[in-house]
């Protein structure tokens, strides 16, 4: 059974998380994907939105998929639905992401374990923006 990250190690993602992939990133500001990104480029990181026929999110580029995503990515956070969240464990592995975070709400067991398999630090089912408040601020 799949199990999250302690505190301390939370902590640590957190803070040594510089560029963030929002992997779902909605043009909608009422959605929760778009006022997370805000929260998180308001809290210091650099995020890179991606989501396909999406050219910019809050003035940053947007990138179709993963791959296209240049240069080096902490941590790609989750916003898409759990179907779909085994193949994107595929691309952080072969990008060699370190860290896949999914968020509150998807659960994809089979998907969380693979990435761990692969030794990505995973966190499922948890907010970003919650666990952020709670721990660093």
């Amino acid at each position: 059974m799949f199990r999250n990250p302690g505190n301390d190690e939370l902590r640590a993602l957190l803070a040594s998380a510089k560029r963030i992939a929002v992997v779902g990133a909605s043009p909608n500001p009422e959605r929760p994907s778009h006022r997370i990104a805000r929260r998180l480029m308001q809290w210091g990181y650099e995020v890179v939105p991606v989501r396909p026929a999406l050219a910019e999110l809050l003035g940053v580029k947007a990138y179709a998929r993963l791959a296209e995503v240049p240069g080096k990515i902490d941590l790609v956070n989750v916003f898409r639905s759990a179907d779909r969240v085994g193949p994107l464990v595929e691309e952080c592995i072969a990008r060699g992401v370190p860290a896949i975070w999914i968020q509150q709400g998807i659960v994809n067991e089979a998907a969380a374990e693979r990435a761990r398999a692969a030794g990505l630090e995973v966190v499922m089912d948890r907010c970003i923006s919650v666990e952020y408040r709670r721990l660093m601020q």
